[in-house]
């Protein structure tokens, strides 16, 4: 059964350890990160972005996929299926569709515009039971033809968020989507300080967990934040793990096209890649 992820949220942030979200854009994708979680004992939460979503011809079919995948295969460990950078539209049809978080990005809104319709949403998520995430100051990069240029949350707005009630708050500290340019000077530790000082208990959300130094993760989890995204490094070693075997030729060999065989290698390494997040986070034995 899928849940909310305020309990999971609320002991990373108690026991100084960070959930992962990793987005999924398939059944492999799904597969893996269930399986490996399952087997680690972590909890976990599972990220759909809009485009991720209608690729896999909506979020009903997302929902029924992950709920009848839970079943199957005997998943025990806390699962969430959130909506990730979620519009103001998206947030509702997956309300509709059943997920049990989302994610309103309002931060391309002037901050009242943005407080209004995550207060509306507040609500609707107390009577289904969902968890809610809030964003100020825009995450850098692209995803899903959402360009941010990555600038720091205002600790003051990121507090008129919180007390709104929402159930974690993602804020922007230099971090990025995709991969980080080599001159990439890192994250704003200071911002994240001053936001911690405003929301006080509030979890925080770092997204673009890809290619943040290890030692900047384990920092920045120390300061509050219990819940990482990743999504590209799992695109990444799909991707070389892919390309590795077709050009070696084992899709040519025997009965290599077989999509199943075809996939293997790829979904072996999201799980790798996945295990490697977790036991970094610190949420392995945690379900």
């Amino acid at each position: 059964m899928l849940v909310s992820a305020e309990e999971m949220l609320k002991k990373a942030k108690e026991g100084k350890y960070a959930v992962g979200q990793f987005n999924i854009n398939n059944l492999e994708w799904t597969k893996a990160v269930l399986l490996t979680a399952e087997e680690l004992k972590s909890p976990v939460i599972l990220g759909v972005s809009e485009g991720a979503g209608k690729y896999m011809t909506g979020f009903k079919t997302v929902a029924a996929m992950v709920k009848a995948m839970m079943e199957e295969l005997k998943i025990t460990v806390p699962v969430a299926l959130h909506l990730d950078h979620g519009t103001y539209e998206g947030c509702y049809k997956c309300i509709e569709a059943g997920f049990s978080s989302i994610m309103f990005d309002g931060s391309h809104y002037p901050i009242a515009e943005n407080i209004e319709k995550t207060t509306e949403l507040v609500k609707v998520c107390k009577e289904k039971g969902m968890s809610l995430e809030a964003e100020v100051g825009s995450i850098g990069g692209e995803e899903d033809g959402v360009v941010g240029l990555g600038e720091c949350a205002d600790p003051n707005e990121c507090k008129a968020i919180a007390d709104l009630g929402v159930t974690m708050l993602a804020a922007g500290i230099g971090n990025i989507h995709g991969k980080y340019p080599a001159n990439w000077p890192g994250l704003r530790f200071d911002v994240l300080e001053d936001v911690k000082a405003k929301v006080g208990d509030m979890p925080l959300v770092l997204h673009g967990g890809t290619g943040i130094p290890e030692d900047m993760i384990k920092k920045a989890i120390s300061l509050g934040v219990a819940k990482i995204n990743v999504n590209t490094e799992c695109q990444l070693s799909f991707a070389e793990a892919t390309r590795k075997y077709i050009e070696a030729g084992k899709d040519v060999q025997g009965k290599g096209y077989d999509p199943r065989k075809l996939l293997l290698p790829g979904t072996e390494a999201i799980k790798q890649t996945v295990r490697e997040k977790m036991e970094l986070f610190g949420s392995v034995g945690k379900a």
